[in-house]
C-alpha cells in the first residue's frame, strides 16, 4: 500500500448542487483496470464510469504483460485505450525483442502512448538499481520518439533527474507527468517543457497543501485528471478499492480551488486529454 494511502484526510466532499451526469464528459487519463484486483468485475466497473460521465479512460502499462492486457481490455470495450510500457519498479534491461513488441502496439490506434515510464526513487535506494533506471527511461524517450508517440511519466522522489532527463533526451515528445507532486516551482520548469500535469486521489488528501498551490497555479490548458486506480482514492471514497468514476471527485476539487463549475473543469480537461494523446480524438470519431 502506498504511503499516501496511510494519510489522514480533509473533510472534503463533493458540492450538494452538481450539474447533471448526463452534461458532463471526463477522461480517467491514467487507470489500471489491467491490475488483477480488477480480474472479477471489469464489466461493472466501465459501466460505473459511463455511469459517473467517465466516458474515456487510458490503462497504463507497467510490464509487457500488464500492457498486453491494457491492450487486450482497449478492444474489449467502447471509451477504453491503453499506454504500454515498463514502469521504473519493473526496470530491466529491454531486448530487440521487447522493442518490437512495443512497436507493434503501437501501430494500434487504441494505444495512445508510451507509459507508464520514468523514475521511482522511493522504493530504490541503491544507485545501481536508480541507474538501469535512468538507462530504461531514456530508451524509452527514445522508443516513443521514433514511435511518434507521446509518453507517460511516472515521477517519484525524482524530480531533479526526470526534469534534466527530459531537457536531454525527451526535446519534443508530448508528455504527461502523471500524479505530479513536485513543488510549484519544479512544475514551472517542466510546463515550460510543454509538458502536462495529471492529478489525483493525493489532490484531497490533508496533506495536500503543495499540490493544492499547484492546481491553482499552473494554467488550466496543461492539467489532466486521473485516478491511478486501484490506488489512492479520493475523499470521499477513502479505504475503498478506487476506480474510474471516482475521477469525479478529482474533477470537483479541481473545481473547488479554481472557482469553476465542473462542467468547465470536464471541459477543459476533456480538451486537455485529446490534445496530449490525439489518438483518444480519432478512435471517438471513428
Amino acid at each position: 500500500m502506498e504511503q499516501e494511502e496511510r494519510d489522514n484526510v480533509v473533510p472534503f466532499a463533493p458540492k450538494d448542487e452538481v450539474e447533471p451526469i448526463e452534461n458532463i464528459e471526463l477522461v480517467d487519463t491514467h487507470t489500471h483496470l489491467n491490475d488483477d484486483k480488477f480480474a472479477d468485475d471489469v464489466p461493472d466497473a466501465v459501466a460505473r464510469a459511463r455511469a459517473a460521465g467517465v466516458r474515456r479512460c487510458i490503462n497504463m502499462g507497467d510490464t509487457l504483460a500488464s500492457s498486453k492486457k491494457a491492450v487486450e481490455l482497449a478492444h474489449a470495450y467502447e471509451g477504453l485505450f491503453a499506454g504500454v510500457g515498463i514502469h521504473p519498479e519493473e526496470a530491466r534491461e529491454l531486448t530487440a525483442d521487447d522493442d518490437a513488441q512495443l512497436a507493434a502496439w503501437a501501430e494500434d490506434e487504441k494505444v495512445v502512448c508510451i507509459g507508464e515510464i520514468g523514475l521511482d526513487y522511493y522504493w530504490v535506494k541503491d544507485e545501481p538499481t536508480r541507474e538501469l533506471q535512468r538507462k530504461i527511461f531514456i530508451h524509452q524517450l527514445d522508443l516513443a520518439r521514433q514511435l511518434h508517440l507521446p509518453v507517460c511519466i511516472h515521477d517519484r522522489d525524482a524530480h531533479a533527474d526526470t526534469l534534466a532527463i527530459l531537457k536531454k533526451e525527451g526535446q519534443g515528445i508530448p508528455t504527461v507527468l502523471h500524479c505530479y507532486s513536485g513543488s510549484v516551482e519544479m512544475a514551472r520548469e517542466f510546463l515550460k517543457l510543454g509538458c502536462y500535469l495529471g492529478t489525483d486521489g493525493p489532490l484531497t488528501f490533508k496533506n495536500a497543501s503543495k499540490l493544492l498551490n499547484v492546481i491553482r497555479d499552473m494554467p488550466l490548458g496543461r492539467l489532466l485528471v486521473e485516478t491511478d486506480a486501484p490506488y489512492m482514492a479520493p475523499v470521499p471514497m477513502r479505504g475503498k478499492r478506487n476506480e474510474p468514476a471516482f475521477v469525479r471527485f478529482i474533477a470537483e476539487r479541481v473545481a473547488e480551488l479554481r472557482s469553476m463549475t465542473l462542467a468547465d473543469v470536464a471541459r477543459a480537461t476533456t480538451t486537455n486529454a485529446e490534445a496530449i494523446y490525439p489518438r483518444l480524438r480519432r478512435a471517438e470519431k471513428r
